[in-house]
């Protein structure tokens, strides 16, 4: 019988969504040229696949009493045939091998002159081969289907176990922090010890001075082994900027003294900037850490990063009122009162919000708290204690270190120029000093004595700090006159200067290799640092700048000559500066080309940097400069762009890899429509003509946001990262690439990403 086709049915022949028989079809055309259409059946009588022609609907008995017999007589049974009409004559046979009938194959052929059809066995071993591949086929399916079921089957209990235990997650943690008795992160690390199944948890958050561990038993890292591996965690998840699962640390650097395994999660800021991490331990001998224990880990991660966000004011970074009085409780009681605290109020801020609008006068706010961090000790508690009032907890410090302190915040607040519409205010603050004495409430009332003299401050003109009961007691400071060309020519002498490197990393995503500007600085007498804005202008000046270029390529290719095997083309580049003092001079060129060959080091690693300025001024020896050292391998930046006379004309002639954007733009795109205009042009010109960009002075994290928001690549500054020695990160980068065999899931870090 002819089938009808209906809208569920596949114009191959196929049913919707179902498998496709037609290259068996096609070779059983090829054994039988009389054949006119194929139906195929499944063990259980379901259409699997039918040609156009054919369905075999009305004469459902045929597949029925096919598999009857088939099922009865497997080994006898050779199939069953059935005139359809005058004309067509329909061959079912099984499907399978040995006991099992899989499906069943209808022929439908046309009988044609022949008054009797043929004989099953003969029809049978004519297309004895296409079923054979038919049995095949359909054993293959019945596997995978069983195997998708199964995997169905654990994927719901996983994720069965898996909800429950986020819930018992839930309620520990609630439990944990209900009665306000037990540390909120320690107990999150409690969970993970408990729940994820390890032997140390830690959470290291340094912007926070949050630094908590947990043991199940003893001590499986020393004391050493922790702070270093606490040190290449915050590294490698900076750069890496995800979950990063280790199973094994082989034993091949001096300073790995006990392999272990390690789970370690981001915490992230609200802007993306990863500012700590939650890391779990397991010995060499525990079994690898496996999914379940990383969607675990990630869900305790994120626990510890709401926490976070609920202790600190989401408009200054500080802490609130009731954690700072919460978290100072353990330090004055281990001090036994001893410390002082600050008290800070913004002068006339109201003034700023009747005149301005209150929008201003919250931008100003934040402004003073990062200051207000920034001068802070690294162990100081900080908050905003309501409104425009901060505070601040230093322990284990005199008043007259304190009063120090806040006349460095005081100092640093008359540095902020805010902007309002066309014009710019000065900022100032009053600053309270008093000391924490022993007793039942010493905080609150160290609080309330520095408010009053900060009151006392107002009081005798504002812009000042007061000390409590000490308000005449003068505060030493001391002026040092540094002869700095002489110190800079001894230095020069004496190879006393170091190379810091800052990281340069993407603003969006994770793609590209990690990327470094090299920072030069001078060292004092008594190893202090010096850094280049005390010494650079007289290099400048005296002109120093093509010795002091000539010595940071030439420390440069030393240092990473030494890790070549870490700074890999595909793993680092780092940027050099040099000025125009240097394209200038005779024999510069030569001498970078000279120490970039001895050193072995693949010119891929290095970028220079040359100021638009500096770049522009001497046209010619920067376009033989770039074209020499572009030849070796080397690329190039385009510092301080935006800042240069008809810097858009001569672009083209450079050929240059990335375009730096000047500070200036980046400090004021918060407040200037056209700043941001301005950067938003650059790079869409960048874009076009197929080079990468650069904001400089990415200092907060609001900038971060904006700047990538314009469309600019990378970001550096403190936000994005803090310079270190270029031999502390080298060593870093030497063990990442070394020591660690990781065990990733996908979509997660690898030693090889």
């Amino acid at each position: 019988m002819a089938a009808v086709l209906d809208d569920n049915t596949a114009r191959s022949g196929e049913p919707a969504h179902g498998p496709s028989f037609e290259p068996y079809a096609r070779l059983l055309r090829v054994l039988m040229p009389s054949l006119a259409g194929v139906v195929v059946h499944d063990a259980a009588g379901a259409l699997l696949w039918r040609s156009d022609e054919w369905d075999l609907a009305d004469r459902p008995e045929i597949v029925r009493g096919t598999l009857a017999a088939a099922t009865l007589e497997r080994e006898t049974f050779a199939g069953s045939v059935l005139v359809l009409g005058d004309d067509h004559v329909v061959y079912s046979f099984a499907i399978g091998g040995g006991p099992t009938v899989l499906g069943v194959a209808s022929l439908v052929t046309r009988l044609g002159a022949r008054a009797e059809p043929r004989a099953v066995a003969t029809v049978r071993a004519l297309v004895l081969p296409a079923l054979e591949c038919l049995a095949r086929e359909l054993a293959l399916r019945v596997r995978l289907g069983g195997q998708q079921r199964e995997v169905a089957a654990r994927e719901r209990e996983l994720s069965t176990r898996e909800r429950s235990l986020t819930a018992t997650l839930e309620m520990y943690l609630k439990d944990s922090f209900a009665g306000g008795g037990a540390d909120e992160y320690t107990g999150m690390l409690k969970a993970g010890l408990e729940h994820v199944g390890c032997a140390l948890a830690a959470l290291w958050v340094p912007d926070k001075n949050i630094f908590v561990t947990q043991t199940r038993s003893g001590q499986p890292l020393s004391a050493e082994s922790l702070e270093r591996a606490r040190q290449h965690l915050m590294a490698w998840m900076r750069l890496q900027q995800r979950t990063l699962v280790i199973n094994h640390i082989a034993r091949v650097a001096s300073d790995v003294s006990a392999p272990y395994k390690i789970l370690a999660c981001p915490i992230r800021h609200r802007s993306e900037r990863v500012m700590g991490v939650f890391a779990l331990f397991n010995p060499p001998s525990a079994d690898d850490f496996d999914a379940h224990q990383v969607r675990l880990a990630e869900l305790l991660a994120g626990k510890a990063t709401a926490a976070i966000e609920a202790q600190y004011d989401p408009a200054t970074g500080l802490l609130t009122r009731r954690a700072f009085e919460k978290m100072a409780e353990p330090l004055l009681a281990a001090d036994a009162g001893r410390g002082c605290v600050l008290y800070l109020d913004i002068d006339r801020l109201h003034v700023v919000n009747e005149t301005f609008g209150m929008h201003v006068g919250d931008e100003v706010i934040a402004d003073v708290a990062e200051q207000f961090a920034r001068c802070l000790p690294a162990e100081a508690l900080s908050a905003r204690i309501s409104g425009d009032r901060l505070a601040a907890l230093l322990a284990q410090t005199g008043r007259g270190e304190a009063a120090a302190v806040a006349e460095a915040v005081r100092k640093a607040a008359t540095d902020i120029r805010p902007r309002a519409g066309r014009g710019v205010f000065e900022v100032s603050v009053c600053i309270g000093v008093a000391s924490v004495g022993a007793g039942e409430n010493p905080l609150p009332h160290a609080l309330a004595t520095a408010e009053i003299a900060c009151k006392a401050a107002k009081d005798r003109g504002r812009n000042r700090v007061e000390v409590f009961q000490d308000a005449d007691q003068s505060i030493i400071r001391r002026h040092t006159d540094v002869l700095v060309v002489g110190k800079l020519r001894e230095a020069l002498d004496n190879d006393d200067f170091r190379l810091d490197a800052q990281p340069i990393l993407p603003l969006r995503g994770n793609y590209g290799a990690p990327r470094f500007e090299l920072l030069i600085r001078m060292l004092g007498d008594r190893g202090e640092v010096i850094p280049p804005g005390k010494f650079l202008s007289a290099a400048e000046r005296y002109q120093l700048m093509p010795a002091v270029d000539r010595w940071v390529v030439r420390r440069a290719c030393e240092l990473l000559s030494a890790h070549a095997g870490a700074v890999g083309r595909d793993s680092a580049r780092f940027a050099v500066n040099l000025s125009g003092q240097s394209l200038q001079e005779p024999g510069f060129l030569d001498y970078v080309v000279e120490r970039i060959r001895d050193s072995g080091l693949a010119p891929g690693v290095l970028c220079f940097e040359l100021t638009e300025t500096a770049t522009v001024g001497n046209l010619a020896n920067a376009q033989r400069f770039m074209a020499t050292l572009r030849a070796l391998g080397c690329q190039f930046a385009l510092d301080d762009f935006g800042t240069g006379v008809s810097s858009l004309a001569y672009l083209r002639d450079l050929s240059v890899d990335y375009l730096k954007i000047d500070g200036s733009f980046v400090r004021g795109a918060l407040d200037s429509s056209r700043s941001q205009s301005m950067i938003k042009a650059i790079a869409q010109l960048a874009k076009i003509m197929r080079m990468q960009t650069v904001a400089e002075y990415v200092e907060t994290d609001a900038l971060r946001e904006c700047m990538a928001d314009l469309g600019v690549d990378y970001g550096q500054g403190f936000a994005m990262g803090k310079a270190q020695p270029l031999t502390e990160l080298l060593e870093e980068l030497a063990i990442y690439e070394a020591t660690v065999t990781t065990w990733a899931l996908p979509g997660q870090a690898t030693a090889s990403d």
